[in-house]
């Protein structure tokens, strides 16, 4: 595999497609690539490497020219998660949750000046944007958030409270969905844009992990927190189909940004296999390593086939592909986490130390394989589409 991206499987990917994914590959590499250890030893968070994303127009993959982004199509903002996962997990993470669920859902849904005040920013990285969906009493079962909003004059008040908040630290803009009546299960959730340095009663603090400490995971707690009408996205109760929608492409640019990993261990370990000797020869000519490599080169390839199809079906104008959605995010997910494990056996004991770092894919990798739904909740969602049980 002199070339591994004639190798790829691209489904014809037109001249600009190509040269996004080398001009974002190459910048990947060259400046990217050479600090993710040093910060990942250090647990800090990348911040002065994001200004080197917006210089490629990296930051508004999914925010229209006319609000200062790049867009062209979903599937070229599917090969930019993908292409910088396959370097870095955080940077990849603030393309992704900024687009797919922030600036994806203002967008559609919000109004012509919550477009101008955020879309601008976001695409020039002056804001950075996270998303609070997830609760401590559960992170699936959106429809029955325990976070309210409650009507009040000018506005509302959100109380609750949400946890594993990427970028929260640093974020200036918060889409947060919270319902308005807890009895109504979906039809009480509502959307809101929330600017968390401007907002009163808003705390947020660190959630110890044992992984991605340079992601800075937190818990954001809103007490007694007002949120102006201008703050409102869409309307009141309808706060499920944006949350819908953002979902499909959050899951698109995860299962992408999986892909990348994948495809991350399969370029470390091929190396390894031709340099290692064991027995008087490079361990990739025993049969058993050649198993494993022939396996991880395969799961990247399904695994993409998937990525590159909901892409295309997006790109056609289909507004809602949610089973497709959880099918390339379980077996994307599935394919960066069996890959990592299969590196570290290739790497043998040297893949779980600091000097290589297929270790740090593996941790990596399970947290993509939880975000954006677990690998149980997409299993249930497939068979519930094909049976006819949900439709949405």
């Amino acid at each position: 595999m002199s070339d591994p991206l004639a190798r790829m499987m691209d489904f014809d990917l037109s001249p600009e497609q190509r040269e996004v994914r080398r001009t974002v590959r190459a910048m990947a590499e060259s400046k990217i690539l050479p600090e993710v250890e040093r910060l990942e030893r250090e647990g800090r968070y990348p911040l002065e490497l994001i200004p080197k994303l917006s210089e490629l127009g990296l930051l508004g993959p999914m925010i229209p020219e006319r609000y200062g982004g790049s867009f062209t199509d979903v599937l070229t903002y599917g090969i930019i998660c993908e292409e910088m996962a396959r370097i870095d997990w955080v940077l990849a993470s603030v393309i992704s949750v900024s687009n797919s669920l922030a600036a994806s859902s203002i967008l559609a849904h919000g109004s012509e000046a919550q477009k101008e005040r955020y879309l601008p920013p976001i695409a020039s990285g002056q804001c950075l944007a996270s998303a609070c969906l997830t609760e401590p009493g559960g992170g699936t079962d959106l429809a029955r958030m325990q976070t309210t909003a409650e009507r009040t004059e000018g506005g509302y008040v959100l109380r609750g409270s949400k946890v594993f908040i990427s970028h929260a630290q640093h974020a200036d803009l918060f889409f947060v969905v919270a319902t308005m009546d807890r009895q109504k299960a979906h039809r009480g959730v509502t959307a809101f844009l929330v600017e968390p340095k401007h907002s009163e009663g808003l705390r947020i603090g660190d959630i110890p992990m044992r992984t991605l400490r340079r992601d800075n995971l937190a818990e954001v707690s809103f007490d007694d927190v007002f949120v102006p009408d201008e703050g409102l996205l869409g309307e009141e109760g309808r706060g499920f189909p944006i949350l819908g929608g953002a979902l499909d492409v959050g899951r698109f640019s995860v299962a992408a940004r999986c892909v990348g990993q994948a495809q991350r261990a399969v370029d470390l370990c091929l190396p390894y296999a031709r340099e290692r000797q064991a027995f008087g020869q490079a361990i990739g000519e025993f049969q058993l390593i050649q198993q494993k490599l022939s396996a991880m080169i395969c799961r990247v390839e399904q695994a993409r086939l998937l990525v590159y199809r909901l892409g295309r079906m997006k790109d056609a104008g289909l507004g809602r592909a949610s089973m497709e959605a959880s099918m390339a995010k379980l077996m994307a997910s599935r394919a960066a986490v069996d890959n990592a494990l299969d590196g570290i056996q290739i790497f043998g004991a040297y893949g779980l130390s600091e000097e290589y770092e297929i270790g740090r894919l593996l941790l990596e990798a399970k947290a993509l394989e939880l975000g954006e739904g677990t690998s149980e909740l997409h299993t249930k969602l497939i068979a519930e589409y094909a049976l006819g049980l949900r439709t949405q």
